[in-house]
């Protein structure tokens, strides 16, 4: 990674505390509002993150990420997707419960100034999910230029609950990312320490917003979180040590609010929570040092982050007359539980990590499951629809965040261990270190196209830490 004395001194002026800029909220397309059919465009365009320091950048329908599409349970929607890149794309539905050749994984590529036009149907709870480009090889680049957003499933059992529902006013899409950047302009990291360990960055973005403030109502506001790095964990925290309730996993709700203190996500997690501003007073939502990071990535994301301080990531500044309108249910859902005893295989998936020659850096090492490098060509499991199974997953050198398509999973145990308090609910992604055991139903068909499991750091998932698996 690139990190010199000038860029740390420009950044710091740039970045400065006294610089906030207004979170910018991506525009919202409802689904019912379009007919059920949407255009999106992946195209190149020029960010200025920093005032008159344009960069290069890539997103959809715009020049930097895309629009929160919302869709509704039941529904059947269009999606037109256009490529006007100058190279292959996709775009995968992360986290949406559709087959296989939907899914929009490297199998869906969409050649430059075609379109791909899938019909999804929406058959799932309410949820935060989230899309992004899935091309092999280069979804880790066109990620970090830009190439994802948010996609929100609605369901009538949600909006029962008088959650807070007002877009861009007390629910909120929050796009966590961390990029690293030269006098002020956006840079791609390289090298070894690049692709061993995931592209991290030198600073703190929120929806592509730098420094960002979010004026709120001075109630209780829903924040939507999603980890779009590529390879950073972020320690969520309130720098004043409020509490705030977890209402959400990557499936949708839990079936109960949690109060938490502070909240872990690794890179490809979403998480809901409620926060209550009826008090008035500023408040600042931090992230710890990144833990899965080397030491000599933490010396160049600069000194604070080498002492263990914690960071900004956004300012949240309360306005108007307080009201409690919105009020923190007790009970959110009922899931139906699946019994261990209904698994009619245990599998045991290990992301490993080696030391041969690999894209990205000759003879620094190679990435694969169970050993072995993906292969678009090579089915590594079949599954029948309907069978539940007991995923035995480990990681190698380091904590891996793993992500299944096409399923939801319920985990059963932790190295050894019964869950922790941020395992509950229904996942789709999930931050294994050492070992965890996941409980996998296999409700949807991938019969035509896989559906990939693999880690989502994705320099690891470019270079081959990915397997494929068809359900029929």
């Amino acid at each position: 990674m690139t990190f010199t004395r000038r860029s740390f001194l420009t950044g710091a002026a740039l970045t400065g505390g006294a610089l906030f800029q207004e979170l910018k909220i991506p525009e919202l397309v409802d689904a019912r509002r379009q007919g059920q059919s949407i255009a999106m465009t992946a195209q190149v365009g020029r960010t200025a993150f920093f005032p008159e320091r344009d960069s290069p950048t890539l997103g959809y329908n715009g020049s930097y990420l895309g629009p929160t599409l919302r869709v509704y349970r039941g529904d059947d929607v269009e999606i037109a997707v256009t490529n006007a890149l100058g190279e292959a794309t996709t775009v995968h539905w992360h986290g949406l419960l559709i087959p296989g050749e939907l899914d929009g994984g490297p199998h869906q590529t969409i050649r430059p100034r075609k379109t791909w036009r899938p019909v999804l149907p929406i058959r799932q709870p309410a949820a935060t999910l989230w899309y992004h480009s899935h091309v092999h090889g280069r979804t880790a680049e066109q990620v970090y230029a830009g190439l994802a957003g948010l996609l929100i499933v609605t369901d009538r059992d949600e909006a029962t609950l008088g959650l807070p529902a007002e877009y861009g006013v007390d629910d909120l899409p929050l796009i966590l990312q961390d990029r690293q950047f030269e006098d002020g302009m956006l840079v791609l990291p390289q090298g070894m320490m690049a692709t061993m360990h995931g592209r991290r960055g030198d600073t703190l973005m929120v929806n592509g917003t730098v420094n960002p403030v979010a004026r709120v109502p001075r109630r209780l506001v829903r924040l939507r979180l999603v980890n779009g790095s590529n390879a950073r964990a972020f320690d969520l925290a309130f720098a004043d040590h409020r509490s705030f309730h977890w209402i959400a996993s990557e499936g949708g709700l839990l079936e109960r609010p949690v109060a938490l203190r502070s909240l872990s996500l690794a890179p490809g997690e979403r998480a809901e929570v409620l926060v209550d501003f009826h008090d008035g007073q500023p408040a600042v939502l931090e992230t710890g040092p990144d833990g899965n990071a080397p030491m000599m990535m933490r010396m160049m994301g600069g000194g604070n982050r080498l002492r263990g301080e914690r960071q900004a990531i956004i300012r949240f500044e309360p306005q108007g007359t307080g009201t409690r309108s919105a009020q923190l249910p007790d009970k959110l859902v009922t899931h139906e539980r699946q019994s261990m005893s209904n698994a009619v295989r245990r599998r045991r998936i290990a992301m490993t990590m080696g030391m041969r020659g690999m894209r990205g850096g000759a003879g620094m090492g190679t990435f694969g499951i169970n050993g072995r490098p993906f292969d678009m060509e090579r089915i590594d499991a079949e599954i029948r629809r309907g069978d539940t199974e007991v995923w035995q997953v480990s990681a190698e050198m380091m904590a891996h965040p793993l992500h299944i398509h096409g399923v939801h999973f319920e985990v059963l145990s932790r190295n050894g261990s019964p869950p922790g308090i941020r395992d509950q609910g229904l996942r789709d992604t999930i931050m294994v270190e050492n070992s965890v055991e996941l409980l996998v139903r296999f409700s949807h068909t991938a019969a035509t196209a896989p559906y990939m499991y693999h880690c989502h750091i994705l320099e690891h998932e470019d270079n081959g830490m990915m397997g494929q698996f068809i359900v029929r």
